[in-house]
Order: structure tokens, then sequence, then C-alpha cells
């Protein structure tokens, strides 16, 4: 069996990683524009003011902004069928309000970028919010905390929907939306756009773990981005009955390290707060016991949730469940095991995987695991990796080549297991993108030596390079791989 034939195969990529252009053709200022870079030891630095004299990462990025044509033909020479990428909600609303008129550069630049995908037979598989939420919403709302910010969601996801309503089919409402359970300064930050006040007036920079933290407010701000989720797939269908939407969750398959009981009750813990709480509000349509019974021990007043917020969560269940896949984790009541840390938590280390550089422990055994987790508890609705890659060192050699087979031995076992999810298990997965198919700035750490394209792009952390794109040796593998249907790995 294999693939299905008509298997979305591509990659993806966010504005704010690739784009630059950071207040180009009247955009706005977003959350990452404000994040200096860090590394796998030092968490990246914020402040509420632009600084003078240092290097932002996402100002000018990968500069896809002035690429974008380059680039889609480079993939399309792999021959994908789908090419994820998010808008940059402040290139089209700068000042986030609700009586704000879209700026048209903004719009024009994405018809341009589709228009482009489809003269390669490219699919769109757009996010609506992939981290960028706009600055202006963060001062004047903190983000998603204050209602008012799902009805400023809504009018410009209208715009985009109609704009884009005869370009664009599948949609996703918000990237990674649980990264509010996997971390709650980062999630705030990058999730919800919530700062606190005393964190607002900061004059000198922090790093993004010291910023303040009101559970709260964080919980709050997580269910208004439920609520803006569930109006826009029904605003969506409104729009265009044909608009497939779904939600996107950052996928933490979590082991037991042991045998022991109450390692199983932990790692069972894990699952639910970290990927089915978010996963059932958006599938099933309503908040699941047991996260009930977790925000009430954390002392959350749940009143913000209203009556008419529950028919709204209950009518605005997204088309399909996508997904982010990297690595799994292991977990342990003993507090004495060794510890291996990625980006977003540090677990228990597992003596039967391999880690990368960044501490990502490598495990596709574990995508397989977690597509079967998923088709269980979510039996009628198609899934989709939106996320999976390997972030590395690469390096040109003398004759310009960039040799990368550790890349394709990441890739290689990971496809495999998809196949088998088909094949052996039934799992109605519908397509696969791999993250960062062209090399761009590392969301968590800010770097740019945090490689992961099929695509090289001269660009270094000390912000020297030219942007000039080159192929690697795994770009030719994957377009092997997409020719073959997956069928030819070698």
């Amino acid at each position: 069996m294999g693939f299905p034939k008509n298997f979305l195969w591509g990659g993806a990529v966010a504005a704010n990683q690739c784009e630059g252009a950071y207040l180009e053709d009247g955009k706005g200022l977003n959350v990452p524009d404000m994040l200096l870079g860090g590394n796998v030891t030092t968490p990246r630095t914020f402040c509420p003011q632009i600084q003078e004299g240092v290097f932002y990462p996402s100002h000018e990025a990968v500069d896809f902004y002035h690429h974008y044509k380059e680039d889609i033909k480079l993939l399309a020479g792999m021959g994908f069928k789908v090419f994820r990428l998010s808008l940059n909600w402040a290139r089209i609303f700068p000042k986030a309000t609700l009586d704000e008129e879209p700026n048209e550069a903004g719009l024009k630049y994405y018809d341009d970028v589709f228009d482009t995908c489809h003269q390669y037979g490219i699919e769109p598989l757009v996010t609506l919010c992939h981290y960028e939420i706009p600055w202006e919403l963060v001062k004047n709302h903190h983000g998603f905390l204050d209602r008012e910010s799902i009805d400023i969601f809504l009018h410009y996801v209208e715009t985009v929907f109609t704009r884009y309503k005869d370009k664009v089919k599948y949609w996703l409402t918000f990237n990674e939306i649980n990264i509010v359970t996997h971390d709650l300064q980062m999630g705030n930050l990058y999730g919800t756009g919530l700062v606190e006040d005393e964190d607002l007036a900061r004059t000198k920079p922090c790093r993004v773990n010291e910023l303040k933290v009101n559970k709260q407010h964080s919980y709050e701000a997580l269910h208004n981005e439920f609520v803006a989720s569930a109006k826009a797939v029904i605003l969506g269908h409104k729009i265009n009955p044909e608009f497939k939407i779904g939600n996107m969750i950052a996928y933490s398959a979590t082991y037991p390290l042991t045998a022991n009981p109450k390692d199983i009750l932990l790692a069972q813990e894990a699952m639910h707060y970290k990927n089915d709480f978010c996963g059932d509000v958006q599938v099933r349509g309503a908040y699941p016991d047991y996260a009930i019974k977790f925000l009430e021990r954390e002392g959350i007043d749940l009143s913000y949730i209203t009556e008419e917020d529950k028919k709204v969560l209950k009518e605005g269940t997204v088309d399909m469940y996508t997904f982010s896949y990297y690595a799994s984790s292991a977990v342990t009541v003993d507090p004495n095991v060794e510890k291996i840390g990625g980006n977003l938590s540090h677990t228990a280390k597992n003596p039967y995987l391999k880690a990368s550089d960044w501490g990502w422990q490598i495990d596709p055994d574990g995508l397989r695991w977690s597509l079967n987790n998923l088709h269980d508890r979510y039996p009628d609705i198609p899934l989709m990796v939106v996320e999976n890659g390997f972030g590395a060192f690469d390096e040109v050699s003398e004759d310009g080549a960039i040799h990368d087979p550790y890349r394709i031995d990441y890739f290689r076992p990971h496809i495999e297991a998809m196949k088998a999810a088909i094949d052996e298990d039934g799992i109605p997965l519908i397509g696969y993108t791999t993250w960062g198919p062209i090399d761009l700035v590392s969301a968590g750490t800010g770097e740019y030596r945090k490689r992961y394209g099929f695509i090289y792009v001269d660009r270094h952390d000390d912000g020297t390079g030219d942007f000039s794109r080159k192929p690697k040796d795994s770009y030719n593998w994957y377009k092997k791989v997409i020719a073959s249907n997956g069928e030819d790995l070698a």
C-alpha cells in the first residue's frame, strides 16, 4: 500500500523565522521582533523596546520576503505538493485594532506568494498565527488576556479568509497552541502574547525565563485563544465551505522511564496536560474533566469560561489534527536520574535513544506511537505531521558542497514510521511537512547555526552572509522520496 496517491509531501516555515523585512512596506512589530538570540544553554533575551546596536535575528531572518520566488522554485524542484507557511499578522494589521484598515502592501505580498506556489502546483497550507502576535496587541491588550483580542483576531481572519478564499484551502489557526502547557514563560510570550505589566515596564533586556508569570492570566489567555480558534473555524466555513481548518499541537510523546506505577501515572499526567488538554478542546469541543481538575488544583478561577464560550467551542471544532513531532521524553519520580534537555523541557535521559546537539532525543518509533495514540483518541479526524526536522551544524566543504547524511539518517526512519502507521495500523495520515526545508532562524534559541534545511542559506549568527541559497545533499534525497511517494528512501 504505502502512502496514499494524493499524500501531501512538503515542508514548513514561519513568517517570523524566514521573512525578515521587519518594518518594510508598512509592517508593524510583532513579538519575535523584540527577541535577541540565545543558544542551547542560554535562553533568548527580551526587551519591550528595540535596543540600538544589537543583532535581532528576525529583523532580516533569511530574507524570504525578497527571495520568495527563488525559494519556492527551489521547493518546487524537490517536487513539493504542499508548502506550509504563516501570515505575519502585523504585516497586514500593524496596529492590531478593531477598526483598522488592512495594509494593502501586506495583502498583495501574500497574493504574490500564493500565486507563485500555484504556478508550481504547490498547495499553500497557511498558519494564521505562528507566534507572530502584533506588538501593539501585547502593549494594549496583554495579548490574548483581553477578550477584545478575540474580535481583533477575527477582524484579521475575516480579511485574509475572504481575500485568499480561492487561493488557500488548508488553514491552521494557532501554531502549537499548547506551548503554554509546556513552558509558561515561553508560552505566554510566544503563544498568547501575554506580558505582565512589570515586564512591559522594563528598560533593560531580560532572559525569557525571567519573565513574570501569573497563572490565572496564562490560562485565561489560552482560553481566549481556544474561543478565537473556534470562531475562526466557524467563520471560515461560512466564507468557503471547502476550507479545511486545523489545529496545531506541539506533540510531546512522553514515556515512563521505568515500570514503576508512579512513573506510569506521571507519564499519563504529562500526556494529558501537555498534549491532550488542548487537543481535546479543539477536536472534541469541550474542556476534559482532567483539565478542569488540574486547573482547580492550580487555584485557577474558571469563571472566565462562559456558557456562550462552551457553545462556541462545541460548534467550532477543527477539520483536521496537525502536530509537530521532533523527539520523545521520559519522566520519572526519581529525582536522581540523569537529565537531558531540549528547548521546551528537561526530562530523564532515555538510555535507548541518541540525542541531537540540542538535547532532543531522536525517536522515530515515537512518531508511530504518537500517530496511534492520536487516532485512538480522535478516530474521526485526519492527521497531518506539519513539523518534523533535525537541527544540526552544517559545514560548507572546500568544493562548496554541503554534505548532511545525518539529516537523511534522521528523516529516513521517521518516514518509515509513518508508512508503517498507514500500512499496518490504518492511520488516516494525509500529509507531512518537514520543518525548515530552507535554513531559517530557530524559534527556541534564535540561532542561524541550528540549521534544518535541505537548502543552505549563507547567513550567520554574527549577522554576516549574503543570503545566497544552495541545495545540500539532502535536497536531492528528499526529491527522490517525494518522486517515489515515500518508497525510495535509500
